[in-house]
């Protein structure tokens, strides 16, 4: 009886022991709760890592295990911290970092995890504004705008193969800096002439955009018919008036230029009024007897960035003085050149380049004193093949001059050229040069007799008519129909000496002998 109960009690004890083994088996096995998982459960082979992966070898330390991983998470993530930081000022270490392929941490590794980029939300950068009526406004047109975005990159996006937890690395940062669009003003010089309404109607036509292209009428003269036609406009346009409308004292001799003396000082305070009391940065300038072209402000806003990097030029100009009907090729409407000749009539010119001439300004002819070395310096102007101004002021302080015989003959663009989106960087002058002298002195050189004859050439050109003096510049040049007058030695429209245009359909070029170097200024 007593042998009976101790088997007893000695297998009651037996299951006691074996129950608890079981429960306490079960209880290892069994997957964390609230762990690493959605829902309390695991992540995806949670199960394998966590239950019979720590059975091996017997015992393994549940808890430690955990810190240990843990750590690791943390350590990760401090690293991934830090080159977040070094993104932004050390770009060069980070395309190193990105190349990593794989990183290897604890017992599992990292691999690439091939997703499509998840953009983070736009951060836009942009200065607080400034209510301040002495604000610089070329300070308000040159402050960039700064957009940053945080960009998944797809070669860094990790992952834990032992699937503790993703980690969603945002290790690339897109800048991208958008140049703010320059405000380009237009100053109308005006003075009696009711017939401005003409040019300002095409100028606001033609205008693509109010804020990027004020309208300025600068009105001398104080002609009461003429200030009532701008006033019409309302706020399309800015009206100002000169306030000096004194008599200006000249001598004897050049009371019959008077006016010429007035249009100086007048061109003196419409520009200090654009440059230093309206902190512009640039400005286009264009008489009240103009009208412009369909592209006229796309020819200007394309051209602005080249005259301001080049220093070799100080203008562009809208104007072609041999831009006639017939000497002008109406299918290169997109064709542009550098000229040393200044030519006026709708023309560009920035604030630096003012801040350099006004202490000098003249009394009178102003056109004439820019086109003097003292002032031009060797620097050139852009213009066109065919012209983007056009002008129908025959009355004026000239009488006329010129008017009837070039003038009214000139063609204007019609066709809208995207210069915008064309590569102009061949008119930088170390591009141009090159190809222009090339170009030039490779044509056939020919007698002006060889162009005049019916059927005596062949070829479409270019061809070369060389001169040897002023005065057989002269010559070739009424010949050939194009302008003769030079101003310190620089004929109209050239480059280099050399003046470009069709006769007969031909391209032509008019140029002195091969090696030239220098303007003669006693050329006058």
């Amino acid at each position: 009886m007593v042998r009976k109960r101790g088997s007893l009690i000695l297998c009651g004890a037996f299951l006691f022991v074996a129950c608890n083994g079981l429960l306490l088996l079960f209880l290892w096995g069994r997957t964390p709760i609230g762990r690493f998982g959605e829902g309390g459960g695991a992540e995806p082979g949670g199960r394998e890592e966590w239950g019979v992966a720590k059975l091996k070898g017997g015992g393994t330390n549940l808890a430690g295990e955990v810190i240990r991983l843990a750590e690791e998470v943390e350590s990760e993530l401090e690293t991934q911290k830090e080159l977040l930081k070094q993104i932004q000022s050390h770009r060069s270490l980070w395309k190193k970092k990105k190349e990593m392929g794989k990183r290897q941490t604890g017992g599992g590794k990292l691999e690439n995890k091939k997703e499509e980029h998840k953009p983070l939300p736009q951060l836009s950068a942009v200065p607080p504004k400034d209510d301040s009526e002495n604000k610089d406004q070329s300070q308000v047109e040159n402050t960039p705008e700064l957009i940053i975005t945080a960009v998944q990159d797809p070669k860094v996006d990790t992952k834990l193969d032992t699937e503790i937890k993703e980690l969603t690395v945002y290790t690339k940062l897109e800048v991208t800096v958008i140049s703010p669009q320059v405000v380009i003003p237009i100053l109308v010089i005006a003075c009696d002439r009711v017939t401005v309404k003409r040019s300002l109607d095409k100028l606001i036509q033609y205008r693509p955009s109010a804020e990027l292209y004020p309208i300025i009428v600068s009105q001398d003269c104080g002609h009461a018919e003429t200030a009532q036609v701008i006033g019409s406009y309302g706020s399309q346009v800015t009206h100002i008036s000169q306030p000096d409308l004194s008599d200006i004292r000249v001598r004897p001799e050049h009371r019959k230029f008077k006016g010429y003396y007035k249009i100086a000082r007048h061109y003196r305070w419409a520009l200090n009024q654009v440059f230093n009391t309206l902190s512009h940065s640039t400005v286009v300038i264009v008489e009240d007897d103009l009208e412009v072209a369909p592209d006229f402000f796309e020819y200007f806003r394309a051209l602005h960035p080249i005259l301001t990097s080049d220093p070799t030029l100080w203008c562009v100009s809208a104007w072609n003085d041999n831009g006639r009907e017939g000497l002008v090729d109406p299918g290169k409407a997109d064709l542009l050149y550098r000229t040393d000749f200044f030519p006026g009539l709708g023309w560009m010119l920035l604030k630096d380049i003012w801040a350099e001439l006004e202490p000098k300004w003249p009394t009178a002819f102003w056109d004439d004193w820019m086109r003097h070395p003292e002032q031009r310096k060797e620097r050139s102007c852009i213009r066109p093949e065919i012209s983007r101004t056009m002008t129908f002021g025959r009355k004026g302080v000239s009488l006329g001059q010129f008017f009837d015989q070039y003038l009214r003959y000139i063609k204007l663009n019609t066709d809208f050229v995207p210069f915008t989106k064309q590569d102009l960087s061949y008119l930088m002058k170390e591009n141009f040069d090159v190809n222009f002298v090339k170009q030039v002195y490779s044509a056939p050189l020919i007698k002006v007799e060889e162009l005049q004859q019916q059927g005596g050439l062949m070829r479409t050109g270019p061809y070369r008519v060389q001169y040897s003096s002023r005065d057989n510049f002269k010559v070739l040049a009424r010949n050939l129909g194009v302008m003769d007058d030079l101003k310190s030695g620089v004929p109209r429209a050239g480059y280099r000496g050399v003046v470009s245009f069709l006769s007969r359909g031909r391209r032509v070029f008019l140029t002195p002998p091969e090696g030239w170097t220098k303007y003669d200024v006693s050329w006058s």
